[in-house]
């Protein structure tokens, strides 16, 4: 449908829009502590989400902003959280890498690379034992497939036959390591699910249309079979690990940044729009605007929220 199209562009210029304001927001001392950054990478969680049901399940690690923007959280939760205000998603006592939306089946972003695979089966082995059909989708960076969390939680998906789609954004770097010096056979990522007898493939991430429609494949298989897949998104961030990381760092020329910036999905899936005959100008510059003004919005309702009163810090604690 032309206009579920449209709105993953909207979707996806929501992700940067919002952001460039948390950048924005971090560099003046509004937010604290750790911040990572998604620009670059919007068209795998806009693509891979819109193929989701809304009783799916979703699993983050910590670059997570945009995959609850595009579950379909309040930007002004959202931003609120980042903020560290009451009124954020967890009350302000998450932050940047632990946002987390129940009502949504976001089950959260996680900042220890990779061990959230881990509870991604665990999401399986629930939705198997219910006999529930929602497939649970598991979204990691490169870096988390060296880990033993990755290969345990492949065996035991694939030996429980669990419905979980497990997406690897692969944007070539884990912190500052390119891939190729960290891995062995970088170039077929995906090609490491052989080892466990899962159906996998490999995806252009810079795609969004390409990523709707191969994690679409991926989802059906796992809701209808039972059964695992792995996904690798090839991508590209194009600022710094987090925001404390300069752009181009040392790890990476300005020349190769600049080349890959030539594939960025905010610019080239609008020009697809327009050629396909589903937009004009007039009509992206309208979301351009509302989209700005949706982001203006949740930084004044941070800004104006309040945060928590100090004896807060012993509420929501289990153990």
């Amino acid at each position: 449908m032309p206009d579920d199209i449209v709105a993953l562009y909207r979707t996806m210029l929501l992700i940067r829009r919002f952001e460039e304001r948390a950048a924005e927001m971090y560099t003046l001392g509004k937010i604290g502590g750790f911040c990572h950054l998604y620009n670059g990478q919007e068209a795998v969680a806009t693509g891979a989400i819109a193929a989701l049901r809304p009783d799916d399940y979703v699993l983050v690690y910590y670059r997570d902003h945009g995959h609850a923007l595009a579950r379909g959280s309040d930007p002004k939760a959202v931003m609120a959280e980042l903020f560290g205000k009451a009124t954020g998603l967890c009350r302000g006592k998450g932050g940047s890498m632990h946002l987390f939306d129940a009502p949504r089946g976001f089950l959260g972003g996680y900042a220890i690379v990779g061990e959230h695979l881990a509870l991604a089966v665990g999401v399986g082995l629930a939705i198997s034992y219910r006999g529930g059909d929602q497939v649970a989708a598991c979204f990691f960076g490169d870096g988390a497939v060296n880990g033993g969390m990755f290969h345990e939680a492949l065996n035991l998906a694939a030996l429980w036959n669990l419905p979980v789609v497990f997406v690897c954004e692969n944007n070539h770097f884990g912190m500052g390591t390119p891939i190729a010096v960290a891995m062995s056979r970088p170039e077929h990522l995906h090609e490491k699910a052989e080892a466990y007898g899962m159906a996998h493939d490999v995806v252009d991430g810079m795609d969004v249309l390409a990523v709707r429609d191969r994690v679409g494949d991926a989802v059906r298989r796992a809701r209808k079979d039972r059964t695992p897949v792995l996904i690798e998104a090839k991508t590209y961030r194009f600022v710094g690990h987090s925001m404390r990381d300069p752009a181009h760092g040392v790890y990476r020329t300005r020349e190769e940044l600049e080349h890959e910036k030539s594939r960025d999905p905010i610019k080239t899936f609008p020009k697809l729009l327009k050629e396909k005959g589903l937009a004009t100008d007039e009509g992206l510059a309208e979301i351009d605007q509302e989209v700005r003004r949706i982001v203006d919005d949740a930084v004044a309702f941070a800004e104006a929220s309040p945060v928590l009163p100090p004896e807060a810090i012993v509420e929501d604690v289990y153990a």
